[in-house]
């Protein structure tokens, strides 16, 4: 795709403009140099000196319906000439129809949804929820895991962005199943999951299961690596929270919305969780929003308690009306079935292909359009090619390759994402390989015999 803009003046004003006055996240601000963006169109957005990128980052995993979809536009439009925002206490259609919609893509045993800004405060409020309901106070999440920049959000992530901010109260960490780096030696999936699980149920004896009000697990966790858990992981989980009393919290903020090729990951498993944390793809970024999608006895607890949280922008007329039109679009388009299709059939396949070209690739995971590849300089070690917790000129030389090529991707640590928008066709899908094979080329020499 072309870009309709070439003004390098006009981007570089924006660049210095930026660089003068934002102040951006998870950065050191001297050492980031953020890309002047002009525009996008559905997989496709373009700089001010007319680069085009073809999107396989959906920025932060969440323009599942691409950029600037028509009917999520108008109806944002034509919701502002409606009813812009109006304080959560009072009730508005929006509001109503979304949480209606997201429900029934739930389905039973789910009757309420509490919205919320973004996936941060949404589980937030699922954590504050599950401890007003359980009377327990402790929550256990993975090590590889992202859940928030928010208090206990934060502080239930297991990734390094969580040591400097480890200020709430109540929580403990376990290993969740990764074959490639198994940190119960197994040698197959199989093995994995009942290791896993094994250990998962451990950690809970050891903690004392009348302590702990739920297990808070990404129901395939993305910026970890998209970790998807061995058949039979999930159901475990259910399992074990049936066992000793404790709530299932799924994260579906980034495998939701047919990120992985169905509405909700956790339906990849034959289990239901209690509370579904979501955001992102709900309404493909456009407006922010999140919420929890709540069991019908855990709402009941607050019929008559006060539920101790709440937002200012709680149920946003704005943000809602994006999510009906979001949820809409991919009903009648059959965006999730696309996703379920491109991932089977185009970038499953082509991943392995790539995987016997170029020995960088030291493992493949995914599904639907959520794809990770482990990048190493020797496969039988295993080495990643940057450290936990940070990067390495080699690793920046892959990313930068990528992005000279025209193909933006969604890297952390070692780790290279492919995860374009649910409705991106099969052309453009092909397409990303070919950059990716183009990219992965320039860093073989860095691979070590």
């Amino acid at each position: 795709m072309e870009s309709p803009i070439n003004d390098p003046a006009a981007g570089a004003a924006v660049y210095a403009a930026d660089r003068e006055n934002v102040f951006h996240s998870w950065s050191a601000q001297a050492q980031i140099a953020p890309i002047p963006v002009a525009g996008a169109s559905g997989s496709y957005f373009w700089d001010y000196s007319g680069k085009t990128y073809l999107d396989f980052s959906c920025q932060l995993v969440f323009t599942n319906i691409g950029h600037q979809h028509p009917k999520v536009v108008k109806a944002i439009q034509e919701q502002a000439a409606i009813l812009t925002t109006i304080a959560p206490q009072h009730a508005n259609v929006a509001r109503n129809e979304a949480a209606k919609r997201i429900i029934e893509l739930a389905g039973e045993p789910f009757k309420k949804v509490f919205f919320t800004n973004a996936g941060a405060d949404a589980v937030e409020n699922a954590i504050r929820m599950a401890r007003g309901h359980t009377h327990r106070h402790k929550i256990l999440s993975t090590y590889r895991s992202y859940h928030g920049n928010t208090g206990s959000a934060i502080n239930s992530t297991g990734d390094p962005r969580r040591f400097p901010n480890e200020f709430s109260f109540g929580h403990v960490h376990f290993w969740g199943p990764y074959l490639y780096r198994s940190a119960f030696w197994a040698e197959n999936e199989a093995q994995e999951c009942q290791r896993a699980l094994e250990h998962l149920e451990q950690t809970i004896i050891f903690e004392g299961p009348k302590t702990i009000a739920a297990i808070l697990l990404e129901s395939v966790p993305g910026t970890a690596g998209i970790l998807v858990p061995p058949a039979g992981y999930l159901d475990g989980v259910r399992a074990l929270c049936d066992k000793y009393g404790i709530l299932w919290i799924a994260d579906e903020v980034m495998a939701g919305f047919g990120r992985t090729g169905k509405w909700f990951a956790f339906e990849h498993s034959k289990s239901v969780p209690d509370l579904i944390v979501f955001a992102k793809g709900v309404t493909s970024g456009y407006v922010p929003l999140g919420g929890i999608v709540i069991r019908d006895e855990i709402a009941k607890t607050f019929d008559d308690r006060v539920f101790p949280g709440g937002l200012t922008y709680s149920g946003h007329p704005l943000a809602c009306a994006t999510a009906v039109a979001t949820i809409d679009a991919m009903k009648e388009e059959k965006i999730v079935e696309n996703a379920a299709h491109i991932g089977k059939t185009i970038l499953g396949p082509g991943l392995h292909e790539l995987a016997k070209k170029h020995q960088v690739i030291g493992d493949i995971r995914g599904v639907g359009v959520f794809w990770g590849m482990d990048i190493v300089t020797n496969r039988e070690a295993r080495t990643p090619i940057a450290p936990y917790g940070g990067s390495s000129p080699e690793m920046n030389e892959l990313v930068n390759a990528c992005k000279a090529n025209g193909l933006m991707p969604f890297p952390n640590f070692n780790r290279l994402h492919m995860t374009p928008p649910c409705n991106i066709n099969e052309a453009d899908a092909k397409l990303g390989l070919e950059l990716l094979d183009k990219s992965l080329a320039e860093i073989g020499k860095h691979y070590k015999d």
